[in-house]
């Protein structure tokens, strides 16, 4: 076991001192290696729950523990991948993946030759000296990823990194992320509220409830790997999409 969430909940407090309750009595496992999402309606605390995982934002109570210690605030060896990239626009693709070994005072030329392999893992080889201006929204997510896996963490965090990517785009970034899963042999939390999504990156798929959000349900995805684009439209896919559905209380539709 790489990963434990135990009974967490999170409040937030408005300004007239009253208590929103976001997040309320979650528990479950994270293994080695394994792929998790997470889905929910709009607002439930999908977000949230990444940001205290990460340790970016404190937990009201619980527990989380990786790897036997607890998390109580950001630590190296957890990598996060938010929505936008947030790269930095006047340093090279090479400099933006080298931030993390700066920002934590890691030896540069280790690192650097790690970083070169990163970006030919996330299939921007050749592309080391450009800027990041002169990159595609998927190009500059690759760089995000790269950037993330750096230093080597023991889990990768995915906060709905290619929701504002276009539906093409957005395939093909699917199967890149599996790709470089696959590959690295990371551990991956994704945020996302797309349920086709959800359900063709993961072994297990988490749905919350709304707010207060709780976790309805984890369901196992057991078809098979590695997977394609095309298992979208067999039946057995459509069961998994349906399951996830019914337990949002969503219409079927695009997402």
């Amino acid at each position: 076991m790489l990963a434990e969430v135990k009974n967490l909940s999170k409040t937030y407090m408005t300004r007239d001192g009253k208590g929103i309750l976001a997040l309320e009595d979650i528990s479950f496992q994270i293994e080695e290696q394994e792929f998790i999402s997470i889905a929910g309606p709009s607002g439930c605390g999908k977000s949230t729950f990444l940001k205290i995982l990460a340790g970016i934002i404190p937990k009201s109570s619980g527990e989380i523990l990786l790897h036997g210690t607890p998390v109580t605030g950001p630590r190296k060896d957890i990598g996060v991948v938010f929505q936008s990239p947030v790269l930095l626009p006047w340093r090279t693709v090479l400099k933006n993946v080298m931030v993390p070994v700066e920002v934590q005072k890691r030896d540069k030329r280790e690192h650097k030759q790690r970083a070169m392999q990163l970006l030919e893992l996330v299939g921007l080889k050749g592309f080391e000296d450009k800027f990041t201006f002169e990159l595609s929204g998927g190009m500059q997510q690759r760089v995000g990823i790269g950037r993330a896996l750096i230093c080597d963490p023991a889990i990768l965090l995915m906060d709905e990194p290619f929701a504002a990517l276009d539906a093409m785009t957005r395939e093909n970034m699917n199967m890149e992320l599996l790709r470089i899963w696959r590959e690295s042999k990371k551990t991956v939390f994704f945020v996302t509220h797309s349920i086709p999504e959800a359900v063709l990156l993961a072994d297990r798929v988490i749905v919350l409830t709304e707010r207060p959000g709780k976790i309805a349900k984890i369901i196992d995805v057991d078809l098979p790997r590695p997977r394609k684009i095309d298992m979208i439209s067999t039946d057995r896919f459509g069961e998994f999409e349906k399951k996830v559905r019914e337990l949002m209380n969503v219409q079927s539709g695009l997402d």
